[in-house]
């Protein structure tokens, strides 16, 4: 997306804010908020200042469970 014009931050909230607007659960997904549905993944760097950190992810929490990749330190 940032390839075609999108700054960074516009390309984080299209496939997380966007999207749940578009899909008409805004009230339930796209943020991180009490009382929503939220899987997360964390990335060492900031997004904003390289957004190819987020294909460096360093563990997900999904539906309240924690994976970590064994083969990253």
């Amino acid at each position: 997306m940032t390839k075609h014009g999108m700054t960074k931050l516009e390309a984080i909230q299209a496939a997380t804010v966007r999207a749940a607007e578009v899909l008409g659960m805004s009230q339930e997904i796209g943020q991180v908020e009490e009382g929503f549905f939220a899987d997360i993944i964390a990335v060492s760097n900031n997004p904003l200042t390289d957004i190819k950190s987020l294909e460096d992810i360093q563990y997900v929490i999904k539906e309240g469970y924690l994976y970590k990749d064994r083969n990253k330190q």
